[in-house]
C-alpha cells in the first residue's frame, strides 16, 4: 500500500519547479509594479494601474483556455493530438477576436481610465493577444504534466516584463512605455510555448467530443466560472469604498494585500493538482490532499501574522497601517479560505459541474447585498469571511459526494 506521504509526493511531483517558477513570476511582477510606481509618479502610475487592471479582468479568457486544455487532455489522453490541434486553433481565434473587440472599445476605455491617449488604450488590444495565446499553450503543457516546460512559461511571464518594461520606463517614463514593455514581454512565453509544442503528433482517431464548437462552449463556461470567482474575491474592496469612511476603506484595502498574498502563495498546488482532479480515478485523492496542503500553508501564514504582526505590517504597507495590526491574522484567515475556495472552484471545472457555478454567483450577490448594510471595518470583514466560508463548505460537500459516487460508477450527468 502506498503511504499518504507517497501519494502526496506522487501527486505534486512537479510542484517544486512550478512553485519556484510562479514565485519568480510573482516577484518579477511585483518588482515591475514597484519600479513603475517610483519612476512614473502618481498620475502616470494611476493610469498604468487602470490599464493593468483591465488586462487582469480580460485574463479570465486566458485562464478559461488553460483550464479547458488541461482538463480535456488529462481526462482523454488518447485524443491528445486532436485536442492540442483544436485548442491551438481556438486559442488564436479567441485571441484575435478579443483583440478586435478591445480595439473597437478603445475609445470607451480611453474615456473610463482618463488616459487622453487613444493609441495607449488601443495597446491593450495588442497586449491581449500574447496573454490569451499563452493560456492555450500553458493548458496543453499542464494537461500533459510537462512541469519543466510549464515552469519556463511562468518564469518568462514575469522576468521579461520586468527587464524590458523597466528599460522602457527608464528611457521614457510614461504609462504608454510601461504598457509597451508589458506587451513585448508577453511575447516571450508565447515563443517558448511554440517551441515546446512545435513537434508534429500522430493524428490518431478523431472524436466528436473535441470538435471546435464543443471546445468553445467549455471555454466560455470555464471563463465565466473564473470570472465569478474573480469578482467574489475582489468585490469587497469596492464595497468598502462605498460603506466605510475613506480612512477605514484604505486600511481595509491594506489588509487585503496580506489576503491576496495568502491566496496566491499556494497557487502552484492548484496548477499541479488540476490534471489529477480531471481524471475520475485520481479526483478524490487529488482534492483531499491538495486541500490539506493549501490549508497547511494558510495556517502557517496566519500563525506568523498573529505572532509577528509588526513583521507582517512590512508586507502590508508599513507603519501607516498600524491600526490593523490586530486584524492581520483575520485577513490571513480570509486569504486561507479564498485559497481553498479557489481549489474547489477548479475542482468544479475539472468535473464540469455546471450547476455548482450558480452557487458562486449567488455568493457574490449575497456578499454585495449584505456587505452594503455594514457600517464598520469589522462587520464587513466578518461578512466576507462568513459568505466565503459558507460557499466553501457547500462546494466541499458537493465535491466529496460527487467524487465518492464517481469512484464507484461515473455519473451520466456530472452537473451536480
Amino acid at each position: 500500500m502506498v503511504s499518504r506521504s507517497g501519494r502526496l509526493s506522487s501527486l505534486l511531483g512537479g510542484g517544486g519547479s512550478i512553485a519556484v517558477a510562479m514565485g519568480i513570476m510573482n516577484v518579477a511582477t511585483y518588482g515591475f509594479t514597484m519600479i513603475a510606481a517610483r519612476l512614473l509618479g502618481p498620475p502616470a502610475y494611476g493610469a498604468l494601474a487602470g490599464l493593468m487592471a483591465t488586462l487582469l479582468v480580460i485574463s479570465v479568457l486566458q485562464l478559461g483556455l488553460q483550464a479547458t486544455a488541461a482538463r480535456r487532455i488529462s481526462a482523454d489522453p488518447d485524443h491528445v493530438a486532436q485536442i492540442e490541434s483544436t485548442i491551438l486553433g481556438v486559442t488564436w481565434r479567441a485571441a484575435l477576436a478579443l483583440a478586435a473587440v478591445l480595439l473597437v472599445l478603445s475609445p470607451l476605455l480611453d474615456a473610463l481610465l482618463r488616459l487622453d491617449s487613444l493609441p495607449t488604450a488601443a495597446l491593450v488590444a495588442v497586449a491581449s493577444i500574447p496573454f490569451t495565446v499563452m493560456g492555450g499553450q500553458a493548458g496543453i503543457l499542464q494537461g500533459e504534466r510537462r512541469w519543466w516546460e510549464l515552469s519556463v512559461l511562468y518564469v518568462l511571464s514575469g522576468v521579461p516584463r520586468l527587464v524590458i518594461g523597466t528599460a522602457l520606463i527608464w528611457w521614457h517614463p510614461t504609462e504608454t512605455s510601461a504598457l509597451v514593455g508589458t506587451a513585448i514581454g508577453a511575447v516571450a512565453p508565447v515563443a517558448a510555448g511554440w517551441w515546446f509544442l512545435r513537434r508534429e503528433r500522430e493524428p490518431g482517431i478523431s472524436s466528436e467530443t473535441h470538435r471546435f464548437r464543443s471546445v468553445m462552449v467549455e471555454i466560455f463556461r470555464n471563463s465565466q466560472v473564473l470570472l465569478a470567482f474573480f469578482a467574489l474575491s475582489n468585490v469587497d474592496v469596492i464595497v468598502a469604498r462605498n460603506v466605510l469612511p475613506e480612512h477605514d476603506a484604505g486600511l481595509y484595502a491594506g489588509g487585503l494585500i496580506l489576503t491576496k498574498a495568502v491566496l496566491f502563495l499556494p497557487q502552484f498546488v492548484v496548477v499541479v493538482a488540476f490534471p489529477s482532479m480531471s481524471t475520475i480515478g485520481e479526483r478524490r485523492q487529488a482534492l483531499t490532499l491538495s486541500l490539506g496542503l493549501v490549508a497547511g500553508i494558510g495556517v502557517a501564514v496566519t500563525l506568523g501574522a498573529a505572532l509577528f504582526p509588526r513583521l507582517a505590517l512590512v508586507f502590508v504597507g508599513g507603519s501607516d497601517y498600524t491600526e490593523i495590526s490586530d486584524n492581520l491574522a483575520v485577513f490571513a484567515v480570509l486569504g486561507t479560505v479564498l485559497s481553498m475556495l479557489q481549489l474547489l472552484v477548479y475542482a468544479v471545472l475539472a468535473r464540469q459541474a455546471h450547476r455548482s457555478v450558480l452557487l458562486v454567483w449567488l455568493a457574490l450577490v449575497v456578499l454585495v447585498g449584505v456587505g452594503l448594510l455594514t457600517t464598520t471595518f469589522e462587520q464587513l470583514l466578518t461578512v466576507v469571511i462568513v459568505v466565503d466560508a459558507s460557499l466553501f463548505a457547500v462546494l466541499l460537500v458537493l465535491s466529496l459526494r460527487t467524487t465518492r459516487i464517481a469512484a464507484v460508477e461515473p455519473p451520466l450527468d456530472p452537473a451536480a
